[in-house]
C-alpha cells in the first residue's frame, strides 16, 4: 500500500475541497421543470484551516504507550468469536491505517463520495457513508451502478485494499478450529461499505443479507476493517440487543465473518472517543471524535 496515496491523488478520483461536486439529479413530472440537487460530500478529515493555529504535540509518554499497545496487539492470535466469526486484534499496521484513511478521503470527497444515507420516509442513518464498487440503497436494500439520489457513480475498491482483505482471509485459517469451523473461501469482493462514526454513532442491530443468494448461500466472507476510535461491537443470533455479545473493535482490528455466521445479527452500540492512536490523527487529521469502518463483500 506504500503508493496508495499518489496512485489516487493522480487518478481521477482526486477531487478538489474547495470546489465541492454538484450533481444534478432530475426530478420532473409532466409539465415540470426539472430540479437541480446539489449535495457537498462529507470530509472525514478536518480541513486546515490558514494561520498560526498551536497544535499540542502528544508527549514521549504517551507515544511510548501507544507504541507499546501497538505491538502488544500485533503480537497477540486472533480470537474465533464463534463458528465462522473471526477477529484479528491490531492487524492492520499504524501505518497501512494512515494509509487508509487518506485513501478515503480522497475517495470521498470526488462523485460517490460520503454523505448521510436515510430510510424510506426520511429517518437518517447516525453515520456518514460512502459505497465502492456497487452502491446500497438503504431504502430499497438493493445494490446498484448508481446511487439513486444523486445519480453518482461508486469508485472503484483500491487493488492494496483488496490484497489486504486476502491476507487477513488467509491468516485467519489459523485461528479457526477445524473441528467447529471450515476456512473461510478465498473472495474477490466486488463491494465496500465505508462508513465514518463520529461520537453519537451507531448502528442498530441487522444482517447483511442484500448479496446474492449463492454468495450467502456459499457463506462467502464479510471482511471489515476497524480504523479510529473503539467500537463497541454487538452481534448475535436473534435480533435482541438484550441477547448479544459484546466485543470492542480497536483500531487496526479486523473482523471477518461467514460460513456459519454468514448472516449473524451484528451492529455499534457506541463509539468510545479518544482511544484512537494519535499518530492517526496526528498525521490525517481525521475528526475527532471518530470511527472508518470498511466491510467488503461479494455480491
Amino acid at each position: 500500500m506504500n503508493n496508495l496515496v499518489s496512485q489516487l491523488e493522480r487518478s481521477n478520483l482526486a477531487h478538489d475541497p474547495a470546489s465541492p461536486q454538484t450533481p444534478i439529479s432530475p426530478l420532473k413530472n409532466d409539465g415540470e421543470e426539472e430540479v437541480e440537487t446539489k449535495m457537498k460530500p462529507f470530509d472525514i478529515c478536518t480541513p486546515k484551516q490558514a494561520g498560526n493555529l498551536v497544535t499540542l504535540k502528544p508527549s514521549l509518554f504517551a507515544k511510548n504507550r501507544e507504541k507499546r499497545k501497538e505491538m502488544k496487539q500485533q503480537s497477540s492470535k486472533g480470537t474465533e468469536l464463534r463458528p465462522g466469526m473471526v477477529l484479528l486484534k491490531g492487524y492492520i499496521s499504524l501505518d497501512d491505517q494512515i494509509k487508509i484513511v487518506k485513501a478515503c478521503r480522497e475517495l470521498g470527497l470526488g462523485q460517490g463520495g460520503f454523505y448521510q444515507p436515510g430510510y424510506e420516509g426520511g429517518t437518517k442513518l447516525h453515520l456518514k457513508m460512502m459505497c465502492l464498487g456497487k452502491n446500497w440503497d438503504p431504502q430499497t436494500s438493493k445494490y446498484g451502478d448508481h446511487r439513486p439520489c444523486d445519480d453518482s457513480v461508486p469508485p472503484k475498491i483500491p487493488d492494496e485494499f483488496l490484497k489486504l482483505v486476502q491476507s487477513a482471509i488467509n491468516d485467519s485459517d489459523s485461528v479457526t478450529e477445524p473441528s467447529k469451523s471450515k476456512p473461510f473461501p478465498s473472495i474477490s469482493p466486488d463491494i465496500c461499505i465505508v462508513n465514518f462514526y463520529a461520537e453519537n454513532g451507531r448502528l442498530g442491530l441487522h444482517q447483511d443479507k442484500d448479496e446474492s443468494e449463492q454468495s450467502i448461500r456459499d457463506g462467502l466472507p464479510v471482511v471489515s476493517f476497524s480504523i479510529g476510535d473503539t467500537a463497541e461491537f454487538l452481534y448475535g443470533d436473534v435480533n435482541d440487543v438484550d441477547k448479544a455479545k459484546k466485543v470492542l473493535l480497536e483500531s487496526g482490528d479486523v473482523l471477518i465473518f461467514g460460513g456459519k455466521s454468514r448472516k449473524v445479527f451484528h451492529g455499534v452500540a457506541a463509539i468510545k472517543k479518544d482511544t484512537a492512536p494519535l499518530r492517526l490523527f496526528e498525521e490525517t487529521n481525521m475528526r475527532k471524535p471518530g470511527r472508518l469502518n470498511l466491510t467488503f463483500r461479494r455480491y
